[in-house]
């Protein structure tokens, strides 16, 4: 599923996911649009780790740093990369 398709099914969640990325990666929200990509947004792979951390404890999931995570470029890419774990309780 695409980034926008995501964005439609479920615009609640992309948006609190979107607010944890501008708030531990200290990015301003604005800038956090689909085809941006991390590396331009100063986004590091420690900030993506602090990042998945908090999605971790707001959503109560667990989302494994996987190839899709590991090979996101841009934001729409590290987003589509979360979303198949939103619904996964962390057992």
């Amino acid at each position: 599923m695409e980034f926008y398709e995501l964005m439609e099914v479920s615009g609640g969640i992309e948006d609190r996911l979107l607010a944890i990325v501008s708030r531990e990666g200290l990015v301003d929200r604005a800038k956090l649009v689909p085809d941006a990509t991390l590396d331009s947004l100063g986004i590091a792979s420690a900030d993506v780790i602090v990042m998945l951390m908090a999605i971790e404890e707001e959503f109560g999931v667990y989302i494994p740093v996987d190839g899709s995570l590991s090979d996101s470029r841009t934001v729409g890419e590290f987003l589509a990369a979360i979303r198949p774990h939103m619904d996964k309780p962390r057992s």
